[in-house]
């Protein structure tokens, strides 16, 4: 399958292209599936870091589709990883339901990279939803030294049996059922942030909503709680249609 434009300025800017291969299929919720690959040699070409993502293409109608996901458990020694799906409706998420061993897929990895903050906040401030997940378990894992609020958007009640790895004695997961297309989580957020930081200089903020509430978050950091721009991570990892 070609890559269409996207693809091509994504070779012009050296990304590099992989071939995995499905081991195996895991539901692991009602709305959430995980997948696990061989990973075509990728890893020990180029190393494992916190955070880190690959470019996934599927067809959609005939058009390449690629979207980002977070490697889970990745090991250069094994050659293997697994990625986790927030089921939904969409090419992805299709072919993750379709998903069998043997089955094969491409990927790119490009744009992926991971610096923790310096210096380590008092406490990591984390909002995100199940698309994020496995980025918030990998964010946790790579600073297990730094306590975490998490205010963890769900869309049912499922949503807050999925596979957290976090420490109920350095971890405070807040439970946000999406209302009003994000707006209680935001409104839960501002009310509860501001006494979580003595100095903004030191805080820092790792937000991965859908687009429209992760910039309503960020703003709020940067603009009223005055994080430097360097101490917020904000990515939106899905749109609202």
């Amino acid at each position: 399958m070609g890559h269409g434009w996207e693809g091509a300025v994504l070779k012009l800017l050296r990304a590099k292209d992989f071939v995995f291969t499905v081991t195996g299929v895991e539901q692991v919720a009602d709305h959430y599936r995980r997948v696990h690959f061989t990973d075509g040699g990728m890893l020990k070409i180029t190393g494992v870091h916190p955070t880190m993502w690959v470019r996934l293409w599927f067809d959609n109608g005939g058009k390449p589709h690629q979207r980002g996901y977070t490697l889970v458990d990745p090991d250069p020694e094994s050659g293997t990883f697994s990625i986790e799906f927030a089921l939904h409706e969409g090419p992805a998420c299709d072919w993750s339901r379709k998903a069998e061993e043997g089955a094969t897929i491409e990927g790119t990895l490009y744009g992926s990279h991971f610096a923790a903050p310096d210096p380590l906040p008092p406490r990591l401030l984390v909002m995100g939803d199940a698309a994020a997940l496995p980025a918030i378990n990998s964010l946790l894992e790579a600073v297990p030294q730094v306590p975490a609020t998490v205010w963890f958007e769900t869309a049912n009640e499922a949503d807050t049996t999925l596979p957290f790895r976090t420490d109920p004695e350095r971890h405070d997961v807040r439970f946000i059922p999406r209302e009003r297309g994000g707006e209680r989580l935001v409104g839960e957020v501002r009310k509860a942030m501001p006494d979580l930081i003595d100095d903004p200089a030191e805080a820092y903020a790792w937000i991965t909503c859908d687009t429209k509430t992760t910039r309503a978050l960020s703003t709020f950091a940067r603009k009223e709680l005055g994080l430097p721009k360097d101490r917020v991570h904000a990515l939106g990892y899905w749109r609202v249609f």
